[in-house]
């Protein structure tokens, strides 16, 4: 008889709060692994396929139903000895989205990811293949504006770049080619003070989902 082997989904939901990269993560209160941080998750129904079990955990596991989350398959992890209590075969979303509240959920919480050094299960290693995906992500598409507002400055992006990379961006160049880049952003026409100094202009993502050319991390 060929054995069963459950399939569940795991989200790297990843967002930029309190000027740190975040991911958002529960406190396990039953073994195995009592006591650590890990992700959301839930096995697949019978009924679904794998985008609709994925915005089912989204909303009921992770509480966050309707919220504007940019949701891609990452990876597809099945060595055996990832469960102590029985193969499991999950496979991976990352989420990204502009700073969100904090959870309604008693148990859920946004961590800095510099801070989830011990997960449970293969957790951290999840969370590690979510931020290199981000980061590569910040190259070559628009998906850097998924951690903004719905109107936000060049500052306000590069801000995110900067957090996401883990390294300074010289402000000029970043402005140079973010506004360079065809599609990329659309100017509101409005501006804003809230930085403080002289008002900057206020953007929207555009249609855009590659960059041409694209921001390269090694470019400077």
């Amino acid at each position: 008889m060929v054995p069963r082997i459950p399939v569940s989904v795991d989200l790297v939901v990843l967002t930029v709060r309190c000027q740190q990269l975040s991911a958002l993560v529960w406190r396990r209160d039953r073994p195995p692994y009592e006591g650590r941080w890990a992700l959301s998750g839930g096995f697949i129904q019978l009924e679904e396929d794998l985008p609709a079990a994925a915005a089912r955990v989204l909303a009921e596991r992770a509480g966050l139903p309707g919220a504007p989350v940019h949701l891609e398959q990452l990876r597809t992890y099945g060595y055996p000895d990832r469960d102590p209590r029985q193969r499991v075969v999950s496979v991976a979303y990352l989420g990204l989205a502009p700073d969100l509240p904090a959870p309604t959920e008693a148990h859920m919480s946004w961590q800095p990811v510099s801070s989830l050094q011990t997960m449970a299960f293969d957790h951290r290693r999840i969370v590690l293949d979510g931020i290199e995906r981000a980061g590569a992500k910040l190259e070559y598409t628009s998906l850097g504006a998924a951690f903004c507002p719905a109107e936000f400055t060049v500052a306000d992006l590069r801000r995110v770049y900067e957090i996401v990379w883990g390294r300074a961006l010289d402000p000029r160049n970043f402005h140079r080619k973010v506004t360079k880049a065809d599609g990329f952003l659309v100017p509101t026409g409005r501006t804003t003070t809230r930085d403080g100094g002289r008002p900057a202009m206020l953007y929207r993502r555009g249609p855009a989902e590659l960059l041409h050319p694209p921001m390269l991390r090694l470019a400077g």
